[in-house]
């Protein structure tokens, strides 16, 4: 039991050894509520009340029930089975579906659909209705989603919006795309919460089933829940009773995307004999940052308060940076980064994070100059590359033949000389005889086609029977393999080019990431895989690789990092312009405690006089979360050392123009000092350019801006042989060695 209750603190003990009815814990940020849901299963198997396999635990995201699954191994042992059911409720979902979905007329093989393969589909529907006004397109994918989401059929969805203007279409699109996943066998995200849902009202010999299996429920980020998400929980729950939330309501950040946070404020109301426990110390941050975090929500009403607290020293005083201009911010962060790391600090000790990823532009820039090593996040995801989208469709039809939209991305993938009218022919043929896109390429003698392609389509068709035969005993990590062998994607992506090598080493890349999976699940089917792939995050692709994290706040919930700069303070981005009160507002400002909450040591705020954002250069005002902790916040009055880099403008550095925070010496600061620190750090391309470029021999020269008719805006970094050779740092897209003479550049 020591090993179990022994690393408790007395809040984190109560609320364990409630085993019964329904629990709701209020959970701060840093107060170990993983430690906390992970205790109280390990206190629950250890007194018999239950088997691993009647525990259903679900997590946010597949990450945070990895690491849950870990800590019980080391609690308690091999012995008390896989964890299947310690789980995100999206991977809950496609289990119960997978099962018992063919009750609801579900067959169990269905593809899932990202949300990239959603908007195809939607776009597919709307062009077949010939609708061509891209705002109609654009406002049925906005319906769509907001129907999933409310979990409203298109004709309840029309019903509820009938005074929204051009409903008549957006319905007509919805229900031609509902039409096309039925005739895939597939299911979107949205649809694996509604389909679930609908099954366990629908067929009680389902919910039976399973309420009566889960004898406890347990549910992290209960304050991010939606309305049918909070459904099927209460309904898993009903056999017994036995509901065990965690949430922090001051953490509710996803109200665009239906979380609702009246689920987490009325659960005593919703569970009148619920026990409420509150975790409020944190184990995380400094006593600096929690008053910060502590201040700023409090100017939030609609919340069950708590305060945080925490044992540890006050640590570094808070700061807060006006720069003149974007690059200045930027330039502000890469230095302290630089200087920190000189002493004794990684990359991966940093997050720069942001309301919207269209301020991450000037923080690449500034950190390639630097040579500092950075990764965005919430941009172009590795499972979202084409060569890797390109395999798994493969798979997809391999495991679900039914998948028209995964056939019509590969079936000329490499080039068959199978195009687009020959495919419309085949999907016609397909929807006249009520065949799949497959079936149809099995049927290729019949097609209204040309001998050569005839033969084509059965080439490929063959090679997919032959995998889908392979695919009945070969391991997932062979079967990939297989896939890339007998599709010849390797000698496709082999042209000599940059591009080809890179798509080459993402295929090796994927083949690796795919040993390992099956390394961690040595008996997974294929169909256990793709789950795992569809639903895979950004924050599960986040490791310990020693590089800077560059993110929206939405993006690192649950994260921490040593040091952490929260930049474009300003009013119309954070707080969102879009969000400027009442209930809005109050979602704004708890994005920002998440923000302050990630970081353990050191926080920066920072903010840009005037910023050049959606194709215009405007003044801005601060945010009114800066006045809100002005009382907190040390001012940076002079300009931290400026060490192995050319002199630039003293307007860059200002002082905040409110607050009443004495300006601190410097070792309360941080590591600044008069003299240039001694750092084995060399920038990559010597020092930050000059206001003037000088000419080095041609018509380009380091630091001038250039945009590539295919690498799209970059800097000169280096100019060669005589002006003949430049490099070229590619936003997102890395260096790049260019002929002068030929090179497709526009100085900008």
């Amino acid at each position: 039991m020591d090993n179990i209750l022994g690393k408790l603190n007395e809040e984190q003990i109560k609320p364990v050894l409630q085993t019964e009815g329904a629990v709701l814990v209020l959970a701060g940020a840093g107060s170990g509520k993983t430690r906390v849901l992970t205790s109280r299963i390990a206190y629950i198997l250890s007194e018999g009340k239950a088997e691993l396999s009647g525990i259903l635990a679900i997590t946010f995201t597949n990450k945070a029930a990895g690491e849950m699954k870990e800590r019980l191994k080391a609690m308690l042992g091999e012995s008390e089975g896989d964890g299947k059911w310690i789980c995100t409720i999206h991977s809950m979902c496609v289990k119960i579906l997978r099962e018992f979905g063919d009750r609801a007329g579900i067959k169990p093989n269905f593809s899932i659909y990202s949300e990239t393969e959603r908007g195809n589909v939607i776009k597919k529907s709307f062009q077949e209705l010939d609708f061509d006004d891209e705002r109609l397109l654009k406002s049925a994918k906005y319906h769509i989603g907001n129907a999933k989401m409310l979990g409203l059929d298109p004709d309840q969805y029309g019903r509820k919006y009938a005074y929204e203007r051009g409903i008549d279409d957006v319905v007509r699109v919805f229900e031609r795309y509902n039409a096309h996943l039925k005739e895939n066998n597939a299911l979107d995200f949205d649809d694996l919460l509604i389909e679930t849902l609908r099954l366990l009202r629908r067929d009680k010999e389902t919910l039976d089933y399973l309420s009566d299996k889960f004898r406890y429920v347990l549910v992290d980020e209960f304050q991010d829940t939606n309305a049918v998400q909070y459904n099927i929980i209460k309904l898993l729950a009903s056999g017994h009773g036995n509901l065990f939330v965690v949430g922090d309501d001051d953490q509710s950040i996803y109200g665009w995307r239906g979380a609702e946070i009246k689920n987490i404020l009325s659960f005593d109301k919703d569970f009148p004999d619920a026990k409420v426990f509150k975790l409020e110390r944190n184990y995380r941050s400094t006593g600096n940052i929690i008053k910060l975090a502590n201040t700023i929500i409090e100017n939030n009403s609609a919340r069950k308060g708590k305060t945080l607290w925490t044992d540890e020293g006050d640590g570094y005083k808070p700061e807060y940076f006006e720069a003149s201009e974007e690059a200045a911010e930027a330039l502000y962060a890469a230095r302290i980064i630089n200087n920190l790391v000189s002493h004794g600090y990684d990359y991966s000790d940093f997050a720069i994070l942001m309301r919207i990823n269209a301020l991450t532009r000037s923080y690449e820039q500034e950190f390639t100059k630097y040579g500092i090593p950075y990764k965005v996040f919430g941009g172009f995801r590795f499972f979202e590359r084409k060569e890797i989208k390109d395999v798994l469709a493969y798979l997809r039809i391999i495991s679900n033949p039914f998948d028209n939209e995964a056939v019509e991305r590969i079936i000329n993938v490499p080039k068959r000389g199978i195009g687009g009218k020959t495919v419309l022919n085949m999907y016609e043929y397909a929807q006249s005889t009520g065949l799949s896109l497959y079936d149809a390429c099995v049927d290729a003698d019949v097609l209204p086609v040309s001998s050569r392609l005839k033969e084509k389509i059965k080439e490929f068709a063959d090679t997919v029977k032959e995998l889908i035969i392979s695919a009945q005993t070969s391991p997932v990590n062979m079967l990939v393999r297989e896939v890339i062998a007998a599709t010849e994607l390797r000698s496709a992506y082999d042209d000599g080019t940059d591009e080809g090598d890179g798509k080459l080493a993402n295929l090796d890349e994927f083949i690796a990431s795919v040993d390992d999976f099956s390394r961690l699940n040595p008996d997974a089917t294929l169909d256990e895989y793709l789950n795992q792939i569809t639903l895979y995050s950004d924050t599960d692709e986040m490791d310990e690789t020693n590089y800077v994290t560059i993110a929206t706040i939405h993006s690192v919930k649950g994260l921490e990092f040593r040091c952490v700069f929260i930049c474009g303070l300003e009013e119309g981005i954070m707080p969102s312009s879009r969000s400027e009160e009442g209930d809005g507002l109050e979602e704004e400002r708890r994005l920002m405690y998440v923000a302050i909450t990630r970081a353990r040591e050191r926080v920066y705020f920072t903010r840009s006089k005037s910023r050049y954002l959606y194709g215009h250069r405007d003044f801005t005002k601060p945010s009114k979360f800066i006045k809100e902790l002005s009382a907190l916040l040390g001012i940076q009055a002079r300009r931290p050392v400026l060490f192995g880099t050319n002199e630039i403008n003293p307007e860059d550095y200002v002082r905040p123009q409110f607050g009443s925070a004495r300006t601190e010496n410097a070792s309360d600061r941080g590591y600044y000092s008069d003299e240039p620190p001694k750092s084995t750090f060399k920038p990559a391309f010597g020092g930050v350019k000059s206001s003037q470029p000088k000419p080095s021999g041609g018509k380009y020269a380091v630091g001038m801006r250039v945009r590539h008719a295919r690498f799209g805006n970059g800097m000169v970094v280096a100019v060669k042989n005589g002006g003949t050779v430049i490099n070229v740092a590619f936003d997102g897209q890395g260096i790049k060695e260019l002929s002068a003479a030929i090179a497709p550049l526009e100085i900008l």
